[in-house]
Order: structure tokens, then C-alpha cells, then sequence
């Protein structure tokens, strides 16, 4: 864990960050003594960790039960070609710990219960979504909604992507559940059965990481309440405006 101070070191790594009046030095400390929770290693949970590690966010977990494939190089670039059949979780914590030594790493690299994804959670400042099925964002909106904080979550296939804030620390914030309602038969698009143009995961997972250092900061407007729409082909991007749905079975009880 990091001192009370910084040491020259670190000011000088993170000098850029303290030079910007939105963070200074009481900002940068903010992210240092901050822990997040990334599930998935992939696509998505890649440029999140990356950048969240780079940015000096001090304890980082990791859930990702899947092996890397050399499949996932094209756009999972947290991961080389030396990584191939390694745990994705344990992958990430090698890379992360080369490119900031000083942050605190753990990964799970077991397959996880919703009980036990609860226990992980609960110390957390930050939860993000970096998944690829719905059984997983759901559970891990349902955890956010409980254990009352902020859920970043995104998704990315094809040419297109989404992001969003479902802040759950406030009374007023939608769920994933209020935008998604889990009807049980929702068909699952993937990039390992659809393909996915590899930048497309690299501008939704780096959002989803300014969102999560805007929430440690407290700085700017988050995306609560709001679906950021990418459509890559076009590069445009679509804001939409969320509501809480007051008869959400997650969110409304």
C-alpha cells in the first residue's frame, strides 16, 4: 500500500496528472489509495486495466477465469503472444506490474458464485463490467444495487459499442436491469461468434476508464442516467437518456 506521501518517484510518474487543476496532488492521492474491481481481462477489461494501472489506481482485482487464445491478440492487448494458454487474471497482473510496479495487483482466476463475486465487491470503490454474457451483468448489478456502488459498464461487438454509469450510491440512478430487464431469454452477441473490430473495444474500454477516475475524483459529469452509443463505421457517438424504471424488480424494491 502507498505512504502517506508520495515519494519523488511517483510525483514525477504521475506529474502530468498533478498538473492538471481537476486533480493536482489531493486528486492523485485520491487514485492512489483507490481499489477497483475489473471482471473480465479481455477486450474491454485490457485498455481498463492499462489505464487505471498507468493512471496509479493503488489496488486493482482482476476476475477472469478463461485462458488467453491466440485469438484474443487481435484486440485483447493487455496479453502477448508469450501469454497464450496463461489464465487471462494472471496475464493481466504480469503486465500491469511491469508497466506500474508499484500498484497492487490480485487476480482471481477461479470462476466466481454471485455470493462470492459479493465478497470481492464489497471493499471495492468501483465496480467494472468488462464481460462479454448477460448472466454476468446482471449479477454484477444486482451486487452494485446491494452493496449501494458505482457500476461502470460497457460492451462492444462488430462496429458498435455501449457504455454507461449505473450509479447506485444514488437513490435516483438507474440499473443495468432498468435498461436491460432481464427477461430470461435475451440472445447473447458475441465477439468470439460475431467478430469485433479490434479498435472498437479499445474506445469503449478507455471511456470506461475515465469513468471510473472521474468517479474516484469526483470530477466532471459522469454517465449516469446516460447510454453512450459508438457506432465506429460512422465514428459517431449517440447520447441517450436513462430513467429509473420505479417498478424495477433489482433497483425499485
Amino acid at each position: 500500500m502507498f505512504n502517506a506521501f508520495m515519494d519523488d518517484q511517483q510525483l514525477l510518474r504521475y506529474s502530468r496528472h498533478i498538473l492538471l487543476p481537476d486533480i493536482e496532488y489531493q486528486g492523485q492521492e485520491k487514485l492512489l489509495h483507490s481499489h477497483i474491481l475489473i471482471v473480465g481481462a479481455g477486450g474491454l477489461g485490457a485498455p481498463i486495466a492499462m489505464y487505471c494501472a498507468a493512471a496509479g489506481i493503488g489496488k486493482i482485482t482482476i476476475c477472469d477465469f478463461d485462458d488467453v487464445d491466440l485469438s484474443n491478440l487481435q484486440r485483447q492487448i493487455i496479453h502477448d503472444t508469450q501469454s497464450v494458454g496463461i489464465n487471462k487474471a494472471s496475464s493481466a497482473k504480469q503486465f500491469i506490474q511491469l508497466l506500474n510496479p508499484d500498484i497492487e495487483v490480485i487476480a482471481v482466476t477461479e470462476k466466481q458464485t454471485e455470493a462470492s463475486m459479493k465478497v470481492i465487491a464489497k471493499n471495492v470503490d468501483v465496480i467494472i463490467d468488462g464481460s462479454d454474457n448477460f448472466a454476468t451483468r446482471y449479477a454484477l448489478n444486482r451486487i452494485a444495487v446491494e452493496l449501494k456502488k458505482p457500476l461502470v459498464s460497457g460492451a462492444a461487438v462488430g462496429f458498435e459499442g455501449q457504455i454507461s454509469v449505473f450509479d447506485m450510491r444514488h437513490d435516483k440512478s438507474p440499473c443495468y436491469h432498468c435498461l436491460f430487464p432481464d427477461t430470461g431469454d435475451r440472445n447473447e452477441t458475441r465477439c468470439a461468434d460475431n467478430g469485433v473490430f479490434s479498435p472498437t473495444v479499445g474506445m469503449i474500454g478507455t471511456s470506461q476508464a475515465a469513468e471510473v477516475m472521474k468517479i474516484i475524483l469526483g470530477i466532471g459529469e459522469s454517465l449516469e442516467g446516460r447510454l453512450l452509443l459508438l457506432d465506429v463505421k460512422s465514428m459517431q457517438w449517440k447520447n441517450i437518456q436513462l430513467k429509473k424504471d420505479p417498478s424495477c424488480p433489482v433497483c425499485s424494491k
